[in-house]
């Protein structure tokens, strides 16, 4: 391939600045939130032995087969680009012998591999950013880890264009006699699921509800409901956090087809969903997950989060403007110009945001500025020199003065 046809790999794309300022302000929003609320950053590898994610994602599981970057090092061991993050967070929580610290609130942000067919708002090589609250057993930790998504919602402008879908798996006895009514009812109507439905069947049927299928789906509009299957303490949790969400005033509707298809997830599950991003709907998801520690080999511990896509998160986030506009330096001759330079330095050190073009008359030197939507501009040529000034033009009024040499950091004030 010769470089004039080089193109990123399918399903990656080049973030240029205008993205990466989207990207960033949902990052550091989320971030500024997830700190009100006492959680701390955590990151972990890009990379981890891809038994971390067998373990939790299932053998069978489309993302372990059909999905994660897996690769042989040199060293001959197997290893997986992480297709989620809270694997990850799960691991570092039992390698760090960490259990002596519950309870743990951590936030992360950061990139995620998998290989499936690119769509608007779905990549291979995707970010995003999550919660995970771990040691907290009671219905209090999903009904902050849902108002703190929210929230974040909110501060980004999104959240009036999402609805939170919540449900529940009730816990391992509930979800233990659901499996099974939906299996024998399933199993009466093999023959009409789909191929990979009927696949699902006997390893997982709860995941049949999730199908996209539509035979699948009319079939599971009469299939049981988990809630005539809850228990009492399963139907008092799930009560405890609509009430939870109720008094802090998160709006939310119960879908009964909304599940988690791994044993060790249990009560909570939700997605916040929006109709703008077309087949990607869910721009933030999670549950209550209180096995997974326990099925990687460590102590028995409970723990609830959350993802959320920053792509699909910064494609509803209205325009960003830039955070800085810049001070246009404009030399004129090549006095001005050393001047400029020196100029430059010393300003930027001070703390201002400057520009300094590289080559061209005052007139292309002015349209760059323009360009770049710098806010004022410093002309320095030989009169100004000669004066010991520095010509201020407000480029939003059109206004120009002289200011002093000595006096300009503390005029530039005004337009920091």
């Amino acid at each position: 391939m010769t470089l004039s046809r080089l193109q990123p790999v399918r399903g990656t794309r080049d973030l240029l600045p205008d993205d990466c300022r989207r990207h960033r302000l949902v990052g550091e929003t989320a971030r500024a939130i997830a700190e009100r609320y006492g959680y701390g950053e955590i990151a972990t590898p890009i990379f981890e032995f891809t038994e971390v994610f067998k373990r939790t994602l299932g053998e069978t599981s489309d993302i372990v087969t059909k999905e994660m970057y897996s690769f042989t090092d040199r060293g001959g061991e197997m290893l997986t680009l992480r297709p989620e993050n809270t694997a990850g967070v799960a691991r570092a929580f039992i390698s760090g012998e960490l259990g002596q610290l519950l309870p743990l609130k951590f936030f992360y942000a950061g990139p995620m591999f998998r290989h499936e067919r690119p769509q608007k708002g779905r990549l291979r090589q995707f970010h995003q950013i999550g919660v995970e609250l771990i040691g907290v057993a009671e219905p209090l930790g999903d009904i902050e880890v849902i108002g703190l998504g929210a929230h974040i919602l909110d501060a980004l402008g999104v959240l009036g264009r999402t609805t939170l879908e919540l449900n529940t798996l009730g816990d391992a006895e509930s979800r233990q006699a659901y499996r099974a009514a939906l299996r024998d009812y399933l199993g009466a109507r093999r023959a009409a699921l789909s191929p990979e439905s009927q696949e699902r069947l006997e390893r997982n049927p709860l995941r049949i509800l999730d199908s996209k299928d539509a035979g699948d789906r009319q079939l599971i509009q009469d299939a049981p409901r988990n809630a005539e299957f809850l228990n009492a303490a399963s139907a008092d949790f799930f009560k405890r956090v609509r009430d939870g969400l109720d008094a802090i005033g998160v709006r939310y509707t119960v879908n009964p087809f909304l599940v988690r298809g791994l044993d060790y997830y249990c009560h909570s599950a939700f997605e916040f969903t929006t109709t703008e991003l077309g087949a990607q709907s869910a721009v933030l998801a999670g549950g209550r997950y209180d096995g997974l520690i326990e099925t990687m080999g460590g102590p028995p511990t409970p723990g609830v989060g959350w993802a959320a896509g920053i792509e699909r998160l910064s494609m509803l986030v209205a325009d960003v403007p830039m955070a800085t506009r810049p001070i246009a330096l404009v030399p004129v001759g090549a006095a001005g110009e050393a001047a400029a330079l020196a100029l430059a330095a010393e300003l930027r050190r001070a703390g201002f945001a400057i520009d300094l073009g590289y080559r061209g008359n005052m007139s292309k030197r002015m349209k760059h500025a323009n360009k770049a939507n710098a806010r004022a501009a410093l002309l320095i040529g030989d009169d100004e020199l000669a004066k010991d000034i520095v010509t201020l033009r407000d480029l939003d009024s059109g206004g120009q003065e002289a200011v002093e040499r000595g006096r300009l950091a503390e005029r530039l004030a005004a337009f920091r």
